[in-house]
């Protein structure tokens, strides 16, 4: 088994040009299903073998979205084995993806975005890289991971736009207001005397690093307490307010898509279900006969 989760991983590496993060992922999910196989054979394994492994992840309590993720690394691992000949049939093929419920993502309205965005203080440099991050993250969309592998390169403070790395190592273009844009430069300015370990990196720490995807969520929990936000929100809740403020406002759902990176449309769609929420919680309270 462990020869064959080498080979797709290398496949995931070299061929596909997944992400550490996409890696991770598929190693966790593969080591388990190792485990559950023990010493049987991977050319044994049939359709009630991979049953009987989605029963023992629920007899163990998993979340359904956790054996859907993990039902999906099974189903490319199995495709990919099909494929280069390592087994003759693909098992998993005669196996349903188990229905998940639909969990509509979380966002602020814009007033509470105005008191988030509003909270880090210009007095010192890392209030100014925390207006800035914060500022840039609403404003374009982008993910953590796009964030944090910002360069200064990456930015046209002409046109307004910037370069953003995105999942599989495919770059886009993503426009960038103002108000970003200007806490940015304010930050840059600030943070020129300072001595700087990666002079690329948009974001640093205190050390003069480039930021982390743990650092942006520890600098939003702070804020967020800050200004008395009670909701649970993590930096893709900007990213899903970024999408759902668009849609609340006339943008069509393919621009939102390509603004997003996703590869599918129906990946974006979520956000018209947000949004026709909100117009029935409307419809609600103000129709008299509703």
């Amino acid at each position: 088994m462990q020869r064959y989760i080498d080979k797709f991983m290398n496949y995931l590496k070299v061929e596909k040009n997944a992400s550490a993060h996409t890696i991770t992922n598929y190693t966790v999910d593969l080591d388990v299903f190792k485990d559950f196989l023990g010493d049987k054979e991977i050319e044994t394994v049939d359709h009630l073998s991979l049953r009987r492994f989605l029963a023992e992840l629920r007899a163990k309590n998993y979340a359904k979205r956790t054996v859907a993720r993990k039902l999906a690394s099974l189903r490319s691992f199995f495709r990919f084995l099909f494929r280069e000949g390592h087994i003759k049939k693909n098992p998993i093929t005669a196996v349903l993806t188990p229905k998940l419920d639909k969990k509509l993502p979380l966002f602020l309205d814009t007033a509470r975005i105005d008191r988030l965005l509003s909270t880090p203080t210009d007095r010192n440099i890392a209030g100014l890289r925390d207006r800035a991050l914060l500022e840039t993250l609403y404003s374009t969309g982008i993910r953590v991971s796009e964030l944090v592998g910002l360069d200064l390169g990456d930015i046209d403070f002409i046109s307004g736009v910037i370069k953003v790395l995105g999942k599989g190592s495919k770059e886009r273009i993503v426009p960038i207001g103002e108000p970003a844009l200007g806490a940015i430069r304010k930050y840059i300015d600030k943070r020129m005397g300072y001595k700087t370990e990666d002079k690329d990196a948009v974001f640093l720490n205190k050390s003069g690093g480039r930021l982390t995807d743990r650092s942006v969520r520890r600098a939003l929990d702070k804020h967020i307490k800050t200004c008395g936000i009670i909701e649970k929100i993590s930096p893709h809740s900007l990213r899903h307010s970024f999408a759902t403020h668009l849609l609340d406002r006339g943008a069509d759902l393919r621009s939102v898509q390509e603004l997003l990176g996703h590869m599918n449309l129906s990946t974006t769609q979520i956000y018209t279900h947000v949004t026709m929420e909100r117009l029935k919680s409307v419809y609600d309270k103000a129709h008299p006969r509703a």
